[in-house]
Order: C-alpha cells, then sequence, then structure tokens
C-alpha cells in the first residue's frame, strides 16, 4: 500500500506584513523618540552621580512619567522590578550606571 504525504509549503520571511512608512512618519517616530529619551536623560542624570561610585555598570531603568527609577545588576531584573511597579506602560528606557550611560556596543 502506497502512503501519500500531504507536501507543506514552508512559510519564509517575515510573519507580518511590511509597514510603509513615509518619510514623514519615520521623522515623526524619531522625534518622538528623541524626546522620550531626553525626559529620561534628566532623571538619569540627576541620580546617576549618586550611584556610580557604588553600583558601576549596573542597569538602571526610567520610567519618565512618574519619575521613578529600577536598579539591579541583572538587566532582566531591573525591567521586572521596572514592569511589576508600572505594569502596561510600554515606554521604559534603559541605561547603563557608567560615564555615558550607554547600555551595550555596535
Amino acid at each position: 500500500m502506497t502512503e501519500v504525504k500531504a507536501t507543506r509549503t514552508v512559510r519564509r520571511g517575515r510573519i507580518f506584513p511590511e509597514i510603509q512608512w513615509t518619510e514623514e512618519q519615520k521623522a515623526l517616530r524619531r522625534a518622538e523618540d528623541e524626546k522620550f529619551h531626553q525626559r529620561c536623560q534628566v532623571i538619569f542624570d540627576r541620580v546617576k552621580l549618586h550611584y556610580i561610585e557604588t553600583h558601576y555598570n549596573w542597569y538602571m531603568i526610567v520610567e519618565p512619567d512618574s519619575g521613578d527609577y529600577f536598579i539591579d545588576g541583572d538587566e532582566e531584573v531591573a525591567m521586572r522590578m521596572a514592569r511589576q511597579k508600572h505594569p502596561g506602560t510600554i515606554p521604559l528606557f534603559l541605561f547603563r550606571i557608567n560615564d555615558t550611560g550607554v547600555s551595550g556596543t555596535i
């Protein structure tokens, strides 16, 4: 007896269709992101010097609307603390407590 196998088409590429943004939409998004970053940067700069000696290279998550920040040596733990205090808040910003505040390298 011959077995019949169903052929299945393998999907390649993205699951979701491409989002086509106009240049104006991209510029608006960049401007909003920069404004959000500046709001978070003010809070980070205010407290950075207090923690830089004792918590160097730890992670800081900033929620700019409340002014809250969360610090831990593990990025995931800091993010979890922020999510527990502010559930449903999408925009949070991650800094690294060091001279630049940069969290990674490119």
